[in-house]
């Protein structure tokens, strides 16, 4: 009996003990969560604010109420609203998302897949041009795209990604498909499946998790891209949202409604935390297996 109260006893204070690690874990963790998301409060907030507001107070709650800085900021002062500069962000970042995903896949599939020559040299060129500096290459793509007169377009912005020129996400979908089993494949294939029939049916819905992972990668680096429109694409009726909320800094008036500019910043976040909440069961599955797996 003495026994038995002594074990309960220790068990009792060692259940005290995590419960005690856990309330603090949450506490940090708590802390850390209001650190990290109180911009994201302050930019929701500030959008109501006067400019005086903005810049006199680090208070995220506002005084007041107001839904002018969302309807004028949206209108601009230009011809063209939001509307159209939210168009024409969708206009290359949807085909961009669809050629890197299609692009990828193929190339992450012969090299996770497939025997053939010189294949531990060519990956070691594709892993090399991770580290290949962007700014290296700005100069000679924008004078081929100059010599075949596809400046002020968006073909520039997507078409590398046919080649798959993101060799991030090629990398990625190495790791996954290394991290499953090839008696799928043989199995497919002794069904009569052929190489194509075996990354369709078999692979690609294994492969979810790290397609949604690069699909979100892809839309928020592409949605928030600034320099590349920024070299390529001069028309005012062809800005993407990033080119339209630096065109809303009108310096020259002397005067900036920030409150406006903040609220189409809010707007043009709006996509992309949709997109990630939506799919962050799948967005942290595809990252951790792709990366510790293989």
């Amino acid at each position: 009996m003495e026994k038995t109260y002594k074990f309960s006893k220790i068990e009792r204070r060692r259940q005290q003990q995590q419960m005690a690690g856990s309330i603090v874990r949450y506490i940090v963790l708590t802390l850390v969560a209001i650190v990290m998301i109180y911009p994201i409060l302050w930019l929701v907030g500030a959008t109501f604010k006067t400019n005086n507001e903005i810049f006199t107070s680090v208070n995220f709650i506002p005084k007041r109420i107001d839904f002018t800085p969302y309807i004028e900021g949206w209108k601009t002062r230009t011809k063209y609203t939001f509307t159209t500069f939210f168009m024409n962000t969708f206009m290359f970042v949807i085909p961009k998302i669809l050629f890197c995903l299609l692009s990828s896949t193929l190339v992450a599939y012969g090299f996770a897949r497939f025997q053939f020559p010189f294949k531990k040299i060519f990956f070691s060129i594709l892993m090399a041009t991770m580290f290949l500096p962007a700014v290296v290459t700005r100069i000679p793509l924008y004078l081929l795209w100059k010599q075949l007169g596809l400046l002020d377009t968006y073909v520039p912005l997507v078409a590398p990604t046919i080649f798959a020129n993101e060799p991030f996400f090629v990398f990625m979908l190495i790791q996954f498909l290394r991290s499953i089993p090839m008696y799928l494949d043989e199995a497919a294939t002794i069904d009569g499946c052929n190489s194509f029939q075996v990354l369709i049916m078999i692979l690609l819905p294994a492969l979810k998790p790290a397609l949604i992972s690069c699909i979100i990668f892809q839309f928020v680096w592409s949605f928030n891209d600034f320099l590349g429109p920024l070299i390529y694409v001069t028309s005012l009726a062809k800005y993407p949202v990033a080119l339209a909320l630096k065109m809303s800094i009108d310096q020259s008036s002397g005067i900036v409604e920030w409150n406006q500019i903040l609220a189409m910043s809010f707007l043009a976040l709006v996509p992309a935390l949709v997109l990630f909440f939506s799919a962050q069961k799948y967005f942290v599955e595809g990252v951790t297996s792709s990366g510790v797996k293989g």
